[in-house]
């Protein structure tokens, strides 16, 4: 399967490189057609419950002498993915950067090259990890679940089972892509925090609730987002979000569920069953957790979720209005005030069962 992706990739990367080659070959200036990344052509659609891309489409030129620089590095881009595709290398963004001073191509910082990347996605309607082009790797797995690895080459075939590792199993390509082989959990735990990701491990949640932990490092990267929906979609898991009480630990949850403005080019990151049961506002008062005032900069946030489409449904409607209501927050880290234990002891089952009888 990997290979008939690899290929399909390559293909795609081949037709761009012949489209550019026939237009210099008939004496025409360079150009391509990409997807616009503007907010204004980003809008929510309601059958994939997700933003995607609207139809507008930005032209980038030779011809422009303003564009010639961004072409000519999108281009070098897409060179650089395709040999890593068909030699089966891979490399991380930080890499791509630097590796693109051995060719004069003059990004200002990594941010700008990290743009570019993002650039090719949307023009070739591929993921940079298609292109062996990846973030730090950052997310973290725990629980009886074996896999057999189909990427990379060298450790093909081999299997693993990701409850081996007591410090969690990390999050790559290798992991996300795996064939799933057995699963003895029933439902999956995802965590904003690691210190919460590491409680639950010396708690043995993975055990007493016979669940699969995925510690996001905050904002979920896109691998971790991957294997959340595989783990739904193919293992028929249903997966819980447990993030702090803040507009902030809302997006985190809300990005895995309903997808994220900035990857709006791409498909099949999401996964619309998964259930946020918390920390919400409602929960600082229902366990006695401490808080904190809001800052200027939450309540700035708030108001953005509150017009945000994604947020227009009842029970996020009303936490956004409790935290605007109370002005406080917490943290996951807050139920340590009731004991070491509290947040899998008290915690744990009264939301699960709250959940439940929300359904």
């Amino acid at each position: 399967m990997q290979k008939r992706l690899n290929k399909e990739v390559v293909s795609k990367l081949n037709e761009l490189g012949m489209e550019i080659y026939g237009q210099l070959e008939r004496g025409e200036f360079p150009r391509i057609k990409l997807p616009g990344r503007t907010t204004s052509n980003i809008v929510f659609d309601e059958e994939l419950n997700q933003f995607i891309l609207g139809d507008q489409k930005a032209v980038r030129s030779a011809s422009n002498i303003k564009q010639i620089r961004s072409l000519t590095q999108l281009l070098w881009v897409a060179s650089f993915a395709k040999r890593l595709v068909s030699e089966g290398k891979s490399s991380t963004l930080r890499d791509l950067y630097y590796h693109s001073l051995n060719y004069g191509i003059k990004f200002r910082e990594q941010m700008e090259s990290d743009d570019t990347v993002t650039d090719l996605e949307a023009l070739m309607t591929e993921p940079r990890e298609a292109f062996n082009i990846f973030p730090k790797e950052r997310s973290a797995i725990f629980g009886d679940l074996s896999i057999e690895y189909t990427t990379p080459e060298t450790h093909k075939g081999r299997r693993a089972n990701l409850g081996s590792n007591p410090d969690g199993v990390m999050v790559g390509l290798s992991v996300a892509q795996a064939d799933f082989l057995s699963c003895n959990a029933n439902k999956v735990f995802v965590i904003e925090k690691n210190a919460v990701f590491r409680r639950f491990i010396e708690e043995r949640v993975y055990d007493k609730f016979n669940a699969l932990l995925i510690d996001t490092a905050g904002q979920a990267p896109r691998l971790a987002r991957l294997l959340i929906r595989r783990l739904s979609l193919e293992l028929g898991l249903p997966v819980y979000l447990l993030t702090d009480a803040d507009p902030w630990g809302m997006h985190i949850a809300m990005v895995i569920i309903r997808g994220s403005a900035n990857a709006a080019h791409l498909r099949e990151l999401t996964t619309s069953t998964a259930r946020w049961v918390g920390l919400w506002a409602t929960d600082i008062k229902r366990f006695s957790l401490p808080s904190f005032p809001l800052t200027k900069l939450d309540e700035q946030r708030i108001r953005l979720l509150e017009a945000d489409m994604r947020y227009r449904d009842f029970e996020w409607q009303s936490e956004l209005q409790e935290f605007k209501k109370t002005k406080r927050r917490t943290e996951l880290e807050s139920f340590s005030a009731h004991g070491l234990t509290a947040i899998v002891e008290k915690y744990l089952p009264k939301k699960l069962k709250m959940i439940a009888d929300m359904s």
